[in-house]
């Protein structure tokens, strides 16, 4: 039950955002920005980027709905996503997203976190100052989310195919669309 009065048949971010609407339109928009808007990693990464971080910080609404927006869109689907929340290192991604999965995971400990070995880590693999750049904002981003749906203690939806529902929508149309009611 969340601490504050949502609308119980809406799980997660979307309570929250229709609750606070004057505070959606900017969270929406930087999610639309961080995982769909230009950037030289491609959507279905930076998803995978957004999923990872938030099963690093156990928030499940936002690991099953971005990595279902990953999955969507990245050859490997699902598969791929439970291989990289299982163990990254050993999932079968590019050296570089290898990389900048670790440099997420540091963001997610903590800003400081993120040494100078992770970054020429990237940077060897051939990662860009743009996607380490993207990378950081979006850990750090996702921590927020994740922080804010799981500290008002949102539900999750009553059967997993709601995910990939709502990531064909987003995949779509973005995070901008607006939701069923």
């Amino acid at each position: 039950m969340a601490h504050i009065e949502l609308d119980d048949g809406v799980p997660g971010l979307p309570s929250l955002l229709r609750f606070r609407p004057e505070t959606a339109g900017p969270l929406s928009a930087l999610a639309e920005v961080l995982l769909r808007g230009p950037s030289p990693l491609e959507r279905g990464e930076r998803e995978l980027i957004a999923a990872y971080v938030s099963e690093l910080n156990d928030c499940d609404f936002c690991a099953s709905s971005h990595g279902a927006c990953a999955a969507a869109q990245l050859p490997g689907g699902m598969t791929l996503v439970r291989q990289v929340h299982a163990d990254p290192g050993a999932a079968p991604v590019s050296e570089k997203l290898r990389a900048l999965l670790a440099v997420a995971a540091a963001v997610q400990r903590g800003g400081k976190e993120v040494g100078d070995e992770h970054v020429a880590s990237a940077r060897a693999a051939g990662a860009t100052d743009v996607e380490i750049h993207d990378t950081v904002l979006i850990a750090a981003a996702f921590c927020m989310y994740n922080r804010y749906v799981d500290g008002l203690a949102t539900s999750l939806p009553p059967h997993e195919d709601a995910y990939r529902q709502a990531a064909e929508r987003i995949v779509a149309h973005g995070y901008g669309a607006s939701r069923p009611e």
